[in-house]
């Protein structure tokens, strides 16, 4: 086949030998400090992402990707809450929680194959099965959604990051309140990840910019409520002696 044809063929999605071709899948984004732990620089749709150690670390790994518009699902944790995630940056309007995904791994297969086909980003908290785990990495590969399993062991992941426990911030000499940590997040993998990469995570994020808070109005002092006018009307008539007993 000659060079101008070939490039026509590729122009128009097919390969020299009659197959299909995608373009470059662009990545979902994430964090700056996690984009560094990426080969990707963010969430590659199609990978199997591990998460271990801190549901904060899987919160803000989930924050950026749902804000601009993805929709994530988490499945087999039900200790999941939605203020949790809210705080760490999570659009949980674009959020779906699916506490007991099953029974048995065969409804659980169904329930995550189902959800890869129609969210972005799939949590998985119930351990499976090689043979399952397998299935599904191979389903959010096809689907061109992102698998992140959560605390449960998965061979054949892309990445898998983990987080150790850090150091909180907040209480000063006693008094105060816990406002965020600092976790170290360690990634590994295979491929493009293989080499081993380390980052500081702060959790949750600090704001930008603390929102204003609305100015104070004065008010004028609220007149004294005066009394109710005279009702107007015929004067009602008195009970009579035989009313009275009956009513008694």
């Amino acid at each position: 086949m000659s060079r101008s044809a070939t490039a026509t063929l590729t122009a128009l999605g097919v390969g020299a030998a009659g197959e299909l071709t995608t373009a470059p899948v662009r990545a979902l984004p994430v964090r700056g400090e996690l984009a560094g732990l990426l080969p990707w620089g963010g969430l590659r749709r199609g990978s199997t992402v591990s998460v271990r150690g801190s549901t904060s670390l899987l919160f803000a790994l989930m924050a950026a990707a749902t804000a601009e518009g993805c929709w994530a699902a988490v499945v087999g944790l039900p200790g999941c809450g939605a203020l949790a995630a809210a705080e760490l940056g999570v659009a949980v309007h674009r959020l779906a929680l699916v506490p007991r995904p099953g029974r048995d791994q065969g409804e659980v297969e169904k329930t995550v194959a189902a959800l890869l086909d129609g969210f972005d980003l799939v949590v998985l908290a119930t351990p499976v099965t090689p043979a399952t785990s397998r299935k599904l990495s191979a389903r959010a590969r096809h689907r061109k959604a992102v698998l992140l399993p959560f605390t449960v062991s998965w061979p054949g992941a892309d990445v898998e990051l983990t987080a150790t426990t850090g150091h909180w911030t907040g209480l000063t000499e006693g008094h105060g309140l816990l406002t965020s940590r600092t976790v170290s997040v360690q990634a590994t993998g295979r491929g493009a990840a293989a080499r081993p990469r380390r980052t500081n995570l702060l959790l949750p994020a600090p704001a930008a910019e603390a929102p204003a808070r609305p100015a104070l109005v004065s008010l004028p002092p609220a007149d004294r409520p005066t009394d109710p006018p005279p009702a107007t009307g015929p004067p009602l008539s008195p009970l009579s002696t035989t009313a009275v007993e009956a009513v008694v």
